[in-house]
C-alpha cells in the first residue's frame, strides 16, 4: 500500500529464483510485480520454517518497500514468491508511531465494524480508490523472533494488514470495488496491463 511520497532510490535486480523458492546471497532490493502479472492471482503457500533465509528475505522487503519511495506495506507475492509472509512499514502518521512489522503466516481471527478509505498499491501503481473494510481486526502470526504474536488493530494498521493479507491470497484492492467504481478504472487497469515492465 502506499502512502506519503519519498525521493525513490534505484532498485536492483532480485536474487529470488523463481516463485515459490527464496534463495538469497546477498541483501538488495526485489523487483516488484505489477498489475496483470499471474503471480499477483495465485494463492501463497504458509511458511513451513522460518529459516535465516526467510529472515533475509524478510529485509529484503524492506529494502523494497524503502526504495518505492511510497510504501507501507507489502507481500511476498508482490515480489514474485508465493510464500506467506507480509511486511508493514508505517512510521509515523498523525503524532502515532508505528513499528516496523514482518509477519510470516498472518491469520484473521476476527473482524468487526465497517469503515470506508482510500486505498492504492505499490502493483498497480496511480491507481486508487475508496474501499470498504473492517474497522477493527485481530490477526495471529510469526514475527522476525519467531514468536507467535496476536495484534489488535484498527484505523490504518488494520487496513495495512488487511490489504497485504489478501496479496497473499491472490486478492487485489480493487476486487473489493463495486462493479461501477470497477468499470470507472478500467482504461487505467487496461493500460497497466498492457505496459511493459521489467521482468
Amino acid at each position: 500500500m502506499p502512502k506519503r511520497k519519498r525521493k525513490p532510490r534505484n532498485v536492483d535486480a532480485s536474487d529470488v529464483n523463481g516463485e515459490d523458492t527464496v534463495i538469497l546471497h546477498e541483501t538488495v532490493p526485489l523487483q516488484l510485480r505489477y498489475y496483470g502479472d499471474p503471480v499477483l492471482r495465485k494463492r501463497a503457500k504458509p511458511v513451513a520454517e522460518i529459516t535465516d533465509a526467510e529472515l533475509q528475505f524478510a529485509e529484503q522487503m524492506f529494502m523494497t518497500l524503502e526504495a518505492t519511495g511510497n510504501g507501507i506495506g507489502l507481500a511476498a507475492t508482490q515480489v514474485g514468491v508465493l510464500k506467506r509472509i507480509i511486511i508493514i512499514n508505517i512510521g509515523e502518521v498523525d503524532d502515532e508511531v508505528y513499528e516496523p512489522l514482518a509477519l510470516f503466516n498472518p491469520e484473521i481471527l476476527s473482524a468487526e465494524g465497517e469503515i470506508v478509505a482510500e486505498e492504492g498499491c505499490l502493483s498497480i501503481p496511480d491507481v486508487t480508490a475508496d474501499v470498504k473494510r473492517p474497522e477493527r481486526i485481530v490477526v495471529e502470526g510469526i514475527n522476525a523472533e519467531r514468536e507467535s504474536i496476536r495484534i489488535e488493530a484498527d484505523g490504518l494498521l488494520a487496513r495495512v494488514l488487511l490489504h497485504e493479507i489478501d496479496h497473499l491470497n491472490g486478492v487485489l484492492f480493487i476486487d473489493r470495488l463495486g462493479g461501477l467504481k470497477r468499470r470507472l478504472l478500467s482504461d487505467a487497469l487496461l493500460r497497466l496491463q498492457r505496459a511493459e515492465r521489467p521482468s
